[in-house]
């Protein structure tokens, strides 16, 4: 079966989308099926040489084309969505017919999809990481742009042959707006043979690392405002930001402002390299902006942290909270800048065991295993009608 992958990120961009979709197409390779990614070049900070040892797979054939970024070197907005969705719609059209299409999120590039697919009369699946049009209307955009963002994405999610979903909240709103039944849940995961607790580990003070997207709905600010509180405590305490997002300006302004030589901000990095942060910390952070529509979320940087060994403090409510409680993987707290400081001081307060770091890492193999999820994903491929 010949399957082709679209989507605006894929590896070795450090992104949940692209650790999925590159699970997914390393399995479906591993299924003996021709795989064909349609995506974009690589940001210039990433290095031409990861880029080069991704587009070298046998098994996986990576079609990269340019594609307008923002100054932070991401696909974000909708004109450089454009410039990748207007550009697919023709790679689909005049590509060798796929047996399957996978796509995913914005909407945008869904829409494309389903009128691609239809004229080549081939069954596509949507991979729902989550719901953009409530994502839009929870951040305040304009009334107008909701309602064409929702318009987009019903049509996408109705025309899909399958719709897979990351969470249970995801897989409820999508049968609503896709108005069938054919969707299947296969929960993020993450790659536990570069997210381990063994390799490289950084000497330096006691350090909490935020690794991954910091967009407004996350609210990560929480624990840029705790920090004020922590060094009182712990005057050598440090917070590390690794990744970018459209809150990352608005963090680097207010840690200006309130501890500005304790709280660093570093660009993307290759997923090595996160992993080697993550397991230098004592503490892995992850939050979610509670009531507005994310509740259901469970953040693919969480099992990062705890694939490293290292113990993941959650500030917000919703699905996380069940995941680390579960898991014995961390604590979770409200999303209140008192409750976070006093959990970062205690989290910093000493290094976590070798004994506590195997058993959080352990716990994610067997529970949050990408190449597991993968697999599974591949599954629901090959079942498309």
């Amino acid at each position: 079966m010949r399957v082709t992958i679209t989507s605006r990120i894929f590896a070795p961009e450090p992104a949940a989308a692209a650790y999925r979709l590159s699970a997914l197409a390393t399995a479906l390779a591993d299924a003996g099926h021709e795989v064909t990614v349609l995506t974009t070049r690589t940001p210039a900070a990433l290095g031409r040489a990861e880029a080069a040892r991704v587009r070298g797979s046998g098994r996986v054939r990576v079609r990269r084309a340019p594609v307008l970024r923002d100054a932070a070197g991401q696909v974000r907005g909708y004109v450089p969505y454009l410039s990748f969705d207007v550009p697919l719609f023709f790679r689909l059209l005049f590509a060798p017919r796929a047996d399957r299409i996978v796509t995913e999120p914005p909407p945008t590039t869904g829409f494309v999809v389903r009128l691609a697919a239809a004229l080549r009369r081939t069954p596509y699946v949507y991979y729902a990481a989550d719901v953009w049009s409530d994502a839009a209307e929870s951040t305040g955009a304009p009334r107008p742009v909701v309602r064409f963002v929702r318009w987009l994405e019903r049509r996408a999610l109705r025309g899909a042959a399958e719709v897979i979903a990351v969470t249970d909240g995801v897989a409820e709103r999508v049968r609503e707006l896709g108005g069938h039944d054919r969707v299947a849940l296969v929960p993020n995961g993450v790659d536990t043979e570069i997210f381990t607790p063994d390799g490289p580990r950084l000497s330096g003070p006691p350090t909490a690392v935020y690794a991954g997207t910091t967009s407004e709905w996350q609210g990560a600010d929480v624990f840029v405002r705790a920090m004020p509180a922590v060094l009182a405590a712990i005057p050598d305490a440090r917070l590390v930001f690794v990744g970018q997002g459209s809150a990352r300006a608005e963090l680097e302004r207010l840690a200006s402002g309130l501890a500005r030589e304790a709280i660093e901000f570093r660009d993307p990095v290759p997923a090595a390299e996160a992993a080697t942060a993550l397991r230098s910390a004592r503490v892995g952070l992850v939050s979610l902006q509670p009531g507005i529509g994310y509740d259901f979320a469970v953040p693919t940087k969480l099992f990062a942290a705890a694939a490293c060994g290292t113990p993941v403090l959650f500030a917000g409510t919703g699905a996380s909270v069940a995941v680390i409680e579960s898991g014995g993987i961390g604590r979770a707290v409200d999303h209140d800048v008192a409750d976070v400081a006093g959990a970062l001081m205690a989290a910093l307060a000493s290094e976590p065991s070798p004994l506590e770091r195997r058993r959080t890492a352990e716990w994610v193999r067997q529970h949050a295993s990408i190449a597991a999820t993968g697999a599974k994903a591949a599954l629901i491929v090959e079942r498309a009608q």
